[in-house]
């Protein structure tokens, strides 16, 4: 489509959307989520023990950890120990059928993975899952 200025000139309407900026942010952006997709899953870092045996967590539940430090985290906030069982008790009126998801670090002491377990056992909740990653599994040698 041609327009007459008053000059006399003749001047073409641009007809085309350059997109190549907007490319650039897209991808930019698609880095950026895929560098911070596995820190979204939880934002304490917890070498957990590796396990052949490992069944994936696909919906929200109660998860306590433990960090290499033994400091006591319920959903990422952190928590006293001592006053682990009210608040677990406090979270749901029948703990009988709660689950709790336990992740430690594995440099974590036994004695301290033993406390928490206590602490969880307080609060009236029997059924507790321990969060680990699969194991590397070698080929067979053949």
């Amino acid at each position: 489509m041609a327009f007459t200025s008053r000059a006399g000139h003749t001047q073409t309407a641009l007809a085309e959307i350059n997109i190549t900026p907007l490319v650039d942010v897209v991808l930019v952006l698609l880095v950026i989520f895929m560098l911070t997709a596995p820190v979204l899953q939880s934002g304490i870092q917890v070498n957990v023990p590796k396990t052949k045996t490992v069944r994936e967590i696909t919906e929200q539940r109660t998860v306590l950890t433990i960090d290499k430090d033994q400091q006591v985290f319920l959903n990422d906030h952190p928590v006293n120990l001592n006053d682990l069982p009210n608040i677990l008790r406090a979270q749901n009126t029948d703990t009988t059928h709660q689950i709790i998801y336990l992740r430690a670090d594995e440099k974590v002491p036994f004695g301290a993975f033993a406390t928490l377990m206590d602490a969880v056992k307080q609060a009236g909740i029997t059924n507790v899952s321990i969060i680990t990653q699969p194991a590397e599994t070698t080929p067979a040698a053949k």
